[in-house]
């Protein structure tokens, strides 16, 4: 019904930047929160970023003055401005959105591939 798909990843370093790009399409009555989430090897997922439908976000301390998020309503699309990378930001990233795919609906979360980030030192 929703379908996610993300790009804009791969091997950069470090001080370098990246953006990520996230699409839905599919059945979508309302989109509210989207976010980007981030898994390294052996660690559990972390939230980095999130937006709401009217801009509001919220930044991780680790990546806070570094990385940007911000959303396109119109074109269903999700961005993650990722400057002055660091070792540590090497993951892969998720993009999650919150849809409500028919007026009478409750709102679900729906997850990207993923992309892979790679920061070298």
């Amino acid at each position: 019904q929703v379908q996610l798909v993300e790009s804009g990843g791969g091997l950069v370093q470090a001080g370098g930047s990246l953006r990520l790009s996230c699409v839905v399409s599919g059945r979508i009555f309302k989109i509210n929160t989207m976010g980007w989430y981030r898994q390294a090897p052996g660690k559990q997922r972390e939230l980095v970023a999130d937006i709401t439908s009217g801009g509001s976000t919220k930044i991780a301390d680790s990546v806070k003055g570094r990385f940007t998020i911000s959303r396109d309503n119109a074109k269903n699309t999700l961005n993650l401005q990722m400057n002055s990378l660091k070792p540590e930001d090497t993951a892969v990233y998720y993009c999650n959105v919150l849809v409500q795919i028919t007026s009478w609906a409750s709102v679900n979360g729906y997850w990207g591939q993923g992309t892979q980030v790679t920061v070298s030192s």
